[in-house]
This record gives C-alpha cells, sequence and structure tokens, in this order.
C-alpha cells in the first residue's frame, strides 16, 4: 500500500466512544491514500483526525474469529467541519449534546 500524506487542514477531527463492556479494534480507512488501527477498551473515546471521505469499522473477536460490528462514515463522527466550526454549530440536534455530554464524562 501506497500512502500518500494528506494535509491536517483537510482533515476532519473525529471521536468514537466504545459504548461496550469489549475491547474493539478500530480500522479508519480512505482508499489508499489513509489508514489508521486502534485497540479501543470499553467506555473509551478515541480522538483522532481523518480524511472526509474516511469510514471507521468496528470490529471484535467472537468465537468464529473476527467479527464486523459496524461500519461509520466519518462525517457521522465528526467533532469539527473542515472550517473550525464545532460539529454542534453545523448540525445542531440533542442527539448531538448527548454524545458531547457522555464524552464529557468518558473524559
Amino acid at each position: 500500500m501506497n500512502l500518500r500524506p494528506i494535509s491536517p487542514l483537510d482533515q476532519l477531527a473525529c471521536g468514537y466512544r466504545n459504548s461496550s463492556d469489549r475491547m474493539v479494534i478500530a480500522r479508519c480507512f480512505a482508499g489508499d491514500t489513509f489508514f489508521l488501527e486502534r485497540v479501543v477498551f470499553p467506555f473509551e473515546l478515541l480522538s483522532f483526525a481523518c480524511p472526509p471521505d474516511a469510514e471507521l469499522e468496528i470490529w471484535t473477536h467472537g468465537l468464529g474469529g473476527p467479527e464486523l460490528i459496524e461500519t461509520i462514515p466519518s462525517r457521522d463522527l465528526a467533532i469539527e467541519t473542515p472550517a473550525g466550526q464545532s460539529a454542534l454549530e453545523a448540525v445542531g440536534g440533542l442527539v448531538q449534546d448527548e454524545l458531547l455530554e457522555s464524552w464529557a464524562a468518558a473524559g
């Protein structure tokens, strides 16, 4: 895989909280230009920056081996937009407020 550098100005600030009681593997990728893999412990918050077109895959280990739990577009995990505007200002809504409260509590 030949990864090309991506400008920090072109990336989204994102956050994912593992709300399960099991350790998961978070794999974020955008074609052949970006890849990030991290272990996320139960109730841990993972903060990361990635391209706007990236996807986050959440994997766990089951009885039959690795299992893909979910795939989330990076735009759904955005904390800030590329222009620096907070996701709450850009999107608004009760769900975003609850998410920020849970991140603060995980803290």
